[in-house]
Formats: structure tokens, sequence, C-alpha cells
């Protein structure tokens, strides 16, 4: 008789919290055309300075395919390298692995279902097999589960809590056959997690769905820095405020009250077909050493941001990264970055 599947929480994993020290981080080239239209050019060159940037702090490693192998090459500089990997666009924290650690010194991966936020892409089938092709690269264990998600729709503090989108989990064209209660048994399980906070609605056209990533980041255990909207008459206000209020009524899994800090939003931006860009200050991305946060062309706005951003990570640099090019493909910095945990692989099973 076959014994049944350990899951990561049986094994001792849980997600690692993106402030751990990462071994790299990983990221995926800009390939849909369909996605970006005249933005694609736009794009590459942001992943690649945004690569160049993070290869400060920490090695880069670009899932590429073989025609764009020189074109990364001439763009990107020491500390990035690539890797030949099926895929069809960028979104490596959304289609990637989960990363989960055992406490000691083991790293394992997570491969859960893509499905293209939610099939607004037809064509996705190279990006669903990027989780599980980028972990036989690494010969890493793969924990397998039953359930689309998405890395943006979630965030932990790496002390048993973990923030998870309504939005996007419990929405019918993600997990259409799924209670609230049977998802939370699987991310407790596959996740090592004891506590689930849910937020609602995400941003206005978002065309995630609804990310946390846009919404609500743990800085450290117990504090949350967290999108607002000041300006009553904002689409946007009666979600985030909600959002701001369910954080504020929860506790973590340790039961204390959450810290919460809030950074307003920036200026409403639009593409050319009038459909509002998600723009989010908590879109950003911590590589060691270094948080690298977005801007979006609002001077003022900007710099409030990046001011509280300092004030909240004082032993790491602080640097914003012009990121308005990445909201027209529907993501921004946390998106497009993927951290490895610092660890030695845990044996395939």
């Amino acid at each position: 008789m076959t014994a049944a599947p350990t899951t990561p929480y049986d094994d001792g994993f849980s997600l690692a919290a993106e402030w751990v020290p990462h071994a790299r981080c990983w990221m995926a080239w800009p390939s849909r055309g369909e996605t970006w239209g005249d933005h694609l050019d736009g794009a590459r060159d942001v992943v690649a300075e945004l690569a160049n940037t993070i290869a400060q702090f920490e090695p880069v490693t670009i899932i590429t395919k073989p025609k764009n192998v020189a074109e990364v090459s001439l763009l990107t500089g020491q500390g990035v390298s690539q890797i030949s990997l099926a895929h069809d666009d960028c979104w490596i924290r959304d289609m990637g692995p989960s990363f989960v650690m055992d406490g000691k010194s083991a790293v394992a991966g997570v491969q859960w279902g893509w499905n293209a936020w939610g099939l607004r892409y037809q064509d996705h089938e190279r990006d669903a097999g990027v989780a599980a092709a980028l972990l036989a690269h690494l010969e890493m264990r793969n924990y397998v589960a039953n359930l689309i998600l998405e890395g943006g729709a979630i965030d932990v503090d790496g002390d048993g809590t973990l923030i998870a989108s309504e939005a996007v989990l419990l929405h019918p064209n993600r997990n259409p056959n799924m209670s609230r209660e049977q998802i939370e048994e699987i991310l407790i399980a596959n996740l090592g997690v004891r506590q689930v906070i849910w937020l609602g609605e995400g941003l206005q056209d978002d065309l995630t769905g609804g990310q946390v990533a846009n919404l609500a980041r743990f800085v450290r255990p117990g504090a949350v820095v967290a999108l607002s909207c000041s300006d009553s008459a904002d689409p946007n206000q009666r979600a985030l405020a909600d959002n701001l209020q369910r954080l504020r009524a929860s506790r973590d899994a340790m039961g204390r009250e959450l810290e919460i800090i809030e950074i307003e939003q920036p200026r409403p931006q639009y593409d050319s077909e009038g459909q509002r860009l998600a723009l989010s200050y908590v879109n950003f991305y911590m590589a060691n050493d270094a948080i690298v946060m977005p801007a979006f062309d609002d001077g003022p706005q900007d710099k409030r941001a990046f001011d509280t951003m300092a004030r909240l990570f004082p032993k790491r640099e602080v640097l914003q990264f012009p990121a308005v090019d990445l909201a027209y493909g529907g993501g921004g910095i946390h998106s497009i970055c993927l951290p490895q945990p610092a660890g030695d692989p845990a044996k395939p099973f």
C-alpha cells in the first residue's frame, strides 16, 4: 500500500518571509506581445535595469528563451545570469514556486496551479510549467498543491500569519469548487501557517483581480504596510478602507494586534484604452540589505512613500525605481521578482 504524500507542514516546512537571506532572485523575460503591445520594449528595459539593480545586493538569474539570450546579455551586467526555460511572460512571482524552509538549512518548493490570473490569457501552458521546471533545475523537492494560487495573492510574516486575497483565491475563475475553509486548509498544509487574514477587493482595473501585493505587505512580524486612499471620490477608497478595517480587526498567529503603516496611493494614471493602471507603493521587493520600491512619476507622493519606507527599514538601502511601464502588463516590482531563500535544496521525493 502506497503511503499518502506528505505536506510541507508535515515535514516541518513553512513559507519564508521575504526578509530572510536570499540565495538569489529569479526573474523572467517579458515575452507576450499581446500583453505588452507597444510597451514590450519598455518592459524589457525595466526588467533589465531592475535585474542590474538587484544584482548589487544578491545574484539574479533571468529565465529566457533561446532567441532572447543575446539581447538579455547585452542589457544586463555582472551578477545577472540566465537559464533557458520555456515560459510565456515575466510574472515569476505568480507562476513560480513558493519556497518553504524547515527552520534548519533545507529549502523546498511548492508548485501551485497557474491559470493566467483567472484565464485572462488562454495561452499560458508554458508559464504553468515554470515552477516544476525550475525546481527540477535546482534539484529541489517539489510539493504539488491542488490549488490555483499566485504568489502575489498572499504574504507572510514568517511567524505563522498569512494575508490572503478573497478577490483572487475565492473567485470562481480560480477555485470555483472550493470553500474558504477548504482553501485555508490547503494554505496551512502547504505554507506552514496557523492564521489566515483575508482581504477583500483589490485596486480598480487590477488585471490580476486584486492581489495582496498591491494592498498590504508584512514588513516584520506584527507590522504591515498598507495602501490607503484619502480621496472619498476615488473608486479605490472604499476597497482600501475596507481592507484597512479588516487588518485593524485582525490578530496574528501570536495573538498580537497588527501595527499598520499606511502609504497613500499615487495619482491615477490610465492606459490608452482608459483602463486605470494598478499602481501601488507596497508592490516592492526586499533584496538582501535593500528595498527596491516603485516610483510612479508622482513627485510629491513618490517622495512621501520613499520617506515612509526609509523610516521602516533604517538598516536597508532603499532604492526607488520607475515602475509605470510594468503596470501596463498588470504587475509591479514584486510581481517580477521571486526570492530563493539561502539554504540547501531538500532532496526530491
